[in-house]
């Protein structure tokens, strides 16, 4: 057991880097790729895009993303740790559904922010702890 769990720990990064790519370019079994349960938004200024320009959209913002959490479709979000942005946690299946609701948003419309979009699943190495369960 001692030495699943070391193997496992040594794996976890390897695998958690190869749970994010399709199939098609690591060559890994559909097995290994989680089914996205949500998707890591991560939103920006964009270049040239000044602090006023940003705050001046942000009553709205604030209205039409709180509206968002409060309808289910935005399960957590957060301030960046270095100031530079923000982080949403999005309750969709694809980048291109998040995407979607995103894009609705003030800022959004506005094409201030750059954003980034993670699918996100459950984390697959996990099931190197009792793989007889998963077949």
């Amino acid at each position: 057991m001692k030495l699943a769990m070391l193997f496992l720990l040594a794996a976890l990064p390897a695998m958690s880097v190869a749970q994010s790519q399709p199939e098609s370019t690591t060559g890994l079994p559909s097995v290994a790729i989680p089914k996205t349960t949500a998707v890591l938004v991560i939103q920006t200024p964009r270049p040239g895009v000044t602090f006023q320009q940003v705050m001046a959209v942000m009553p709205d913002e604030i209205r039409a993303t709180v509206k968002l959490y409060l309808d289910g479709k935005i399960r957590e979000w957060y301030s960046r740790g270095d100031g530079r942005g923000v982080v949403f946690l999005v309750d969709a299946t694809t980048a291109d559904e998040a995407r979607a609701m995103v894009e609705t948003l003030p800022l959004g419309k506005a094409q201030l922010m750059n954003t980034e979009y993670i699918p996100v699943g459950p984390l697959m190495p996990l099931r190197a702890l009792n793989p007889e369960a998963f077949q």
